[in-house]
């Protein structure tokens, strides 16, 4: 079971921290921009007369004490949203209601925590770089509006869940975001060395499976040779039973588990090791046609920082005719898959936020099936469009950004786009279409079967959304659907030709992996 921090917690940590003041040194503003000047700074947001509103009473004399202000202002607003939140949970009238309300729970409580951490790391003068600032300010949007589209998935009106998303939150975190992404702008994080949270034991642990399997904490086998039959019960127990900040090893034997796990963000560092993508197998069947949100479909959620998979399919067995129906979700910052797989049809894999690494995975589905609003990039993968409902096309992309300071975007690069062996002719197949207004998504050096349609990318409906405001990039992909001569001619596709901006979407610049993977053992290119 997930712990929740009493509101009191937060109240003194904020009054706390409060005390300290952070150093203008390393972040002073540029030299075309005034310092100390409030009003100039809030006119740069995209909602500036409220930045100006809760600015009124600072005098930040550089632009990082002014978006520690903006952070403290969007962290206040957040933690009365929650308080909004454990009020109407007691208002819940059907089942509907209560699973909108049980996931927006779990969202603003992350998103408290996102902010809390964003601060801390800034009052502390260095604790975090700007690129992790963004990544958690962009978590902590994304989260809202993952709320708010699962009311949508339940068909529930707007105004059951407007107490948990009003009060400014978004357009406060959004103003956030605008702030510090000057910051990004001014300094590129340039640190080759592995974060301080991994050992060099651990580094050396994590270099095979037959390693992790060796050393793990727990063992879970469906024949009962392990110490568990159940995946869910072996993180808790281990997770209950953990003593200091080492890694969680456990290591699920061959076989099929039907369960529905949940990695809360209170497991951190943990591995799940199997034997297999063949052999080890986690299965469920939930989707939103059950009366489910599409977040909490997933077979597997996780959360924790520092998750690491390896050998392991993870399954949604729903059809296609459930509509939504997730395999994995993770908001898991710094997460990494290595060798699994992944199978479902309608939005099998929900990358949901953060910073995420897929290497050499296997992933199967139709529409939209890979989604979210994460940092990721996947190298090496094999990508299988399935055969989807009569008269539906598949997409494999649906990526999430909504606000243009996000730090997020899904890079696919050395991998294969491959027709499932049920794959028929006559359905259409495209690289992605737009979730949301700045959708980011690039292909590179990717081998292009003919399955994929000579437009490459798809329109969200019959509508023109987005299509100004979106990134989509191709660059040197090759094989008989690879061919650009067709391509939409939408201002915001782009044939990329210059390396320089292809580069922006590999590993070691759009989830900043010089500085945290090679700390995991698992093999992976920095460039293209």
């Amino acid at each position: 079971m997930e712990m929740r921090l009493p509101f009191f917690f937060f109240f003194f940590f904020f009054i706390f921290i409060s005390f300290f003041t952070p150093s203008c040194s390393s972040s002073q503003a540029p030299p075309t921009e005034p310092a100390g000047d409030t009003n100039y700074w809030c006119s740069t947001t995209p909602h500036p007369d409220l930045c100006r509103r809760f600015a009124r009473r600072s005098r930040p004399k550089c632009r990082a004490e002014f978006l520690l202000t903006a952070v403290e202002a969007a962290l206040h607003r957040a933690l009365h949203a929650r308080s909004h939140s454990r009020k109407l949970g007691r208002r819940c009238r059907s089942r509907h209601e209560r699973a909108v309300w049980t996931d927006c729970s779990k969202l603003i409580d992350d998103t408290v925590l996102q902010l809390n951490t964003t601060f801390h790391g800034l009052k502390t003068n260095g604790s975090c770089t700007d690129l992790d600032a963004q990544t958690w300010l962009s978590a902590a949007l994304t989260n809202l509006e993952t709320c708010r589209r699962g009311s949508g998935d339940l068909n529930l009106s707007d105004g059951f869940i407007l107490p948990l998303v009003s009060g400014n939150v978004s357009e406060l975190i959004s103003n956030c975001l605008a702030i510090n992404g000057a910051l990004v702008e001014q300094r590129e994080d340039k640190d080759e060395g592995f974060p301080s949270w991994v050992s060099r034991s651990e580094r050396k642990l994590l270099e095979s499976s037959s390693s992790l399997q060796a050393k793990a904490t727990v063992v879970v086998s469906k024949d009962g040779s392990g110490s568990f039959r159940s995946i869910q019960e072996a993180i808790n127990r281990a997770t209950a039973t953990k003593v200091g900040n080492g890694r969680i090893i456990v290591y699920v034997k061959r076989g099929v588990y039907s369960e529905n796990v949940d990695i809360s963000r209170a497991v951190v560092n943990l591995t799940l090791v199997g034997d297999g993508l063949r052999n080890t197998i986690i299965t469920g069947s939930r989707s939103v046609s059950m009366g489910y949100t599409t977040y909490s479909t997933a077979t597997v959620g996780v959360d924790g920082f520092g998750f690491i998979a390896r050998g392991i399919t993870f399954r949604n067995t729903a059809g296609q005719e459930k509509g939504q129906a997730v395999a994995l979700r993770s908001a898991s910052d710094l997460s990494v898959f290595y060798a699994c797989a992944f199978e479902g049809y309608q939005d099998t894999l929900f990358v949901q936020a953060q910073r995420q690494f897929f290497k050499s995975c296997v992933i199967y589905g139709t529409v939209d099936f890979i989604f979210g609003n994460a940092a990721v990039v996947f190298q090496n993968c094999n990508l299988y469009a399935r055969k989807p409902l009569p008269g539906q096309a598949n997409t494999i992309t649906a990526q999430g950004r909504g606000d243009p300071f996000q730090n997020t975007g899904i890079s696919i690069q050395n991998s294969r786009i491959l027709a499932a062996a049920d794959l028929t002719d006559d359905v259409q197949t495209y690289l992605g279409r737009p979730w949301q207004e700045f959708s980011r998504t690039a292909f590179l050096k990717c081998y292009m079967g003919s399955l994929v349609n000579p437009a490459g990318w798809s329109a969200w409906g019959d509508t023109n959304f987005a299509q100004d405001t979106l990134y989509y990039g191709e660059y040197k992909n090759f094989g008989p659907g690879a061919s650009t001569d067709r391509r939409v001619n939408w201002p915001g596709y782009h044939v990329i030709t210059d390396a320089t901006v292809a580069a922006e979407f590999t590993a070691a610049n759009l989830i900043a992996g010089r500085t945290w993977l090679g700390s995991t053992g698992v093999p992976f290119a920095t460039g293209l």
